[in-house]
């Protein structure tokens, strides 16, 4: 028996998501410890109206930072990971993301900067956060182009590097937060929510100079018209996200601090934050592994493999860590935030639950993004934020702001189950 579950072990342990897994848990650890420093830090300084408005502005980047962007970079790690081996075909490709990434973030900046005013009022429901919007203007290439610089990294599979850069601009980015916040209060939090980014493309760049494709060669070719068409798949997709998950986020938000308070807004925020946070351990895997892998394979044997690979080794990890941060709610509340937030021990169940189906949507959702399926990842984007939104605001008038996580994990449910349907001819293919 003992024998048997060795071999099972080291079976388990050598495959490539269980290596990837390790390789970036140190990664994901600093990434969460500085979290949640930050977190507690900023919620004792700014409370939860100013979580709230944090909330308000980390969504609205999420949206520009996808346009800025050109919502190409998975379509970068997937046609790098495709192409590694051709040097010139590489080039190409690089080359023609840099430029669509270059105009894109010239276009948003502008965008940010004239319309300051007018995104202020929108977003933060008040007039005096204009500079946040211009600084965030003048800064949002280098936000892209260190985003860019990622996604090319993870295409060639360099692991290593892609884990050193992330547990240094962790660090980094927890001492410019914390100080931001520490001398100049909620304006700090603000700022730094839309510069630290920025910031991190001089780390990125430095930590980047001995590796082959950070050479100017790289970046010079000509603009690829093929090649664009190929990224436009993946700039729908992007958009389509940008105009759902944070819009959704922001229309939900903005209904609570209107209708309810922005105290509960700011608990609901809470969740999501802690909500990341334990999440980054799969999302991050998800990113640095899964996509590349689902990108190469071709045939529906293999892929079918890998997809339920990574459902043994990740929904049982799921549902291990998922009760044990459930028993230990209050402590992480008290841990984390002021007397303030511990009315959100309320949302736990309900969060945890739908973050288990989302995941495991997503381990099927995926393929959608690695094989270019564009009109049914736009489909499911679209129908299931508006099924968010209308689940939500009936469930707040029954149940508060604990209807929002009701709702969130009744929509992932049937997303789980819509994505069964979907790719029932890889699930249920025969060996």
């Amino acid at each position: 028996m003992l024998n048997k579950i060795s071999i099972l072990y080291r079976k388990v342990w050598n495959t490539d998501i269980v290596k990837v897994f390790s390789l970036t848990f140190v990664s994901t650890l600093v990434k969460m410890l500085t979290g949640l420093i930050s977190v507690k830090v900023v919620s004792v300084i700014i409370g939860p109206v100013g979580i709230a408005l944090l909330g308000q502005l980390n969504s609205f980047s999420t949206i520009i930072m996808s346009l800025a962007s050109g919502g190409i970079n998975n379509g970068v790690t997937k046609y790098i990971a495709e192409n590694s081996k051709d040097n010139q075909t590489v080039k190409d490709y690089i080359s023609t993301a840099f430029k669509i990434t270059l105009y894109c973030s010239i276009v948003s900046g502008i965008f940010m900067i004239i319309f300051n005013q007018f995104l202020s009022v929108i977003i933060m429901r008040s007039s005096e956060y204009g500079y946040i919007f211009i600084i965030l203007g003048l800064t949002v290439f280098f936000y892209a182009l260190n985003n860019l610089l990622l996604s090319i990294l993870n295409g060639f599979k360099e692991f290593k590097i892609f884990v050193k850069i992330n547990i240094v601009n962790s660090i980094i980015g927890l001492i410019f937060s914390l100080c931001c916040v520490y001398f100049w209060g909620l304006t700090g939090a603000l700022i730094s929510a839309v510069t630290y980014q920025s910031i991190m493309i001089l780390i990125t760049i430095w930590m980047l100079l001995k590796v082959y494709w950070i050479k100017v060669d790289y970046f010079k070719e000509k603009f690829n018209s093929t090649i664009s068409k190929k990224y436009f798949h993946y700039t729908l997709m992007a958009f389509v996200s940008m105009a759902t998950i944070p819009v959704s986020q922001l229309i939900i938000r903005g209904h609570v601090i209107s209708n309810i308070s922005a105290t509960e807004a700011g608990w609901w925020e809470a969740m999501n934050r802690i909500s990341n946070m334990y999440l980054m351990v799969i999302t991050s895997s998800f990113g640095v592994y899964y996509l590349p892998k689902l990108s190469e394979l071709k045939e529906q044997n293999e892929i079918r493999n890998e997809v339920f690979k990574a459902y043994k080794v990740i929904l049982p990890t799921l549902c291990i860590g998922f009760v044990i941060i459930y028993f230990l709610r209050m402590f992480i509340i008290k841990i984390l935030f002021t007397p303030d937030f511990y009315p959100m021990e309320q949302l736990f169940i309900w969060q945890l639950l739908g973050d288990f189906f989302k995941i495991s949507s997503w381990l099927l959702g995926f393929l959608m993004i690695a094989k270019s399926m564009t009109k049914a990842f736009i489909s499911t984007e679209i129908i299931f934020s508006v099924l968010f939104v209308i689940l939500s605001f009936l469930l707040i008038k029954l149940n508060g702001v604990v209807g929002i996580t009701q709702a969130y994990m009744i929509n992932y449910i049937v997303h789980s189950l819509v994505m069964v349907i979907i790719f029932r001819k890889i699930i249920f293919v025969k060996e």
